[in-house]
């Protein structure tokens, strides 16, 4: 199974399991393990690359065990800790982890709860696990960016050096994200104060501040989501006709603009975009997937081509329903609870992007 495909598969499974994964054991079983195996690329029944309940007696502390030990040439290389779907992901709950970090060859260790997995290194102190994550990968909200990464951690692509030149950049990158991302939904009493001496030519009086407190806030949602409509409107190659009929040729570019200025992409229709991509990459090409928005709903077709419909999101109504098509093009309406739900849907959505080769 393709990488990418790989992770939509476990992404759909934990949207299916997570009110069952009651337990740290079923987590392991149904996510952790599959992970190392589908994602990694090691075979977790071979004890000479995957050592479960690994034992590392350290000092005082006998017994101790990781989770899970991936092996390379000999040597443990990657530590993993597993902890039950839903947990916080926490040090001071991963002792056994820092602990055996410090006298191991293993210069990457993993702690995750399924769904989050958090990427140690020691670049703050060699043989010292450091105390935040220089990568953390979301299966429900993959960050295209860790992915390049993530694959130098598999069995075919291993190159830990590479991951660890890069390491340091992406932890303060991953950092200034979540810093940035505080700030927009928060912004702090300073940032506020600097906003307000570019556009306000008064005294900053505490009513003042308070007042351009929320209205800083609402400048910052409403831009990243003007930012974010003019990229999708250029990524999504304009908008398209209903799937099936033809251009109307006979509009005016004032009027087709007009028409365009009307749509608004959504970040939820984003989102199903992405979904869907991940989940027909196994079948075809990642860039042949092209969404086209319209008013009515957002189309996601094979080749940019209307004849090739892979399904349309309608998302613009207080309940969202996924138009999954079948041989003959009939368009059959599913409804979804959430964006992910989509993923309960794979199989049919890589038969219909399959159908069109």
């Amino acid at each position: 199974m393709a990488f990418e495909d790989a992770l939509a598969d476990l992404a759909s499974k934990i949207v299916a399991y997570t009110s069952t994964l009651a337990t740290e054991e079923a987590t392991k079983t149904a996510v952790v393990m599959p992970f190392i195996s589908r994602v990694l690329g090691y075979d977790v029944f071979n004890p000479a690359e995957v050592v479960p309940e690994f034992v590392c007696d350290i000092g005082t502390k006998k017994g101790e065990k990781i989770d899970f030990a991936i092996v390379r040439d000999g040597q443990v290389q990657i530590l993993i800790e597993a902890k039950k779907i839903g947990d916080s992901l926490k040090l001071i709950h991963a002792g056994q982890l820092i602990r055996y970090f410090h006298v191991s060859n293993a210069r990457i260790a993993i702690l995750t709860n399924g769904q989050f997995w958090d990427f140690y290194t020691d670049l703050d102190r060699p043989n010292v696990m450091d105390e935040r994550p220089f990568l953390r990968l979301d299966l429900l909200n993959i960050d295209p960016y860790a992915l390049p990464e993530l694959r130098k951690l598999t069995k075919d692509e291993f190159d830990l050096e590479s991951v660890l030149a890069a390491a340091e950049e992406l932890k303060y990158v991953s950092a200034v994200k979540r810093s940035v991302g505080e700030m927009f939904a928060n912004p702090p009493e300073d940032f506020v104060r600097l906003l307000i001496s570019r556009v306000y030519q008064g005294t900053i009086t505490a009513k003042v501040r308070d007042l351009f407190t929320e209205i800083v806030r609402k400048s910052l949602a409403q831009f990243i989501n003007d930012r974010v409509n003019d990229r999708l409107k250029t990524a999504l190659q304009g908008h398209a006709p209903a799937v099936g009929a033809a251009p109307d040729t006979n509009s005016s570019d004032a009027s087709s603009e007009a028409l365009r200025d009307e749509i608004e992409t959504t970040m939820e229709e984003v989102e199903g975009y992405n979904i869907v991509r991940a989940i027909v990459v196994s079948e075809v090409d990642y860039s042949r997937v092209v969404a086209r928005d319209t008013k009515s709903y957002c189309g996601i077709l094979l080749d940019d081509n209307n004849r090739k419909p892979i399904c349309r999101l309608h998302f613009n109504r207080m309940q969202k329903y996924l138009g999954l098509f079948d041989e003959d093009k009939q368009e059959e309406r599913v409804p979804l609870d959430r964006v992910e739900d989509i993923y309960k849907h794979a199989e049919r959505l890589r038969a219909t992007a399959r159908q069109y080769d």
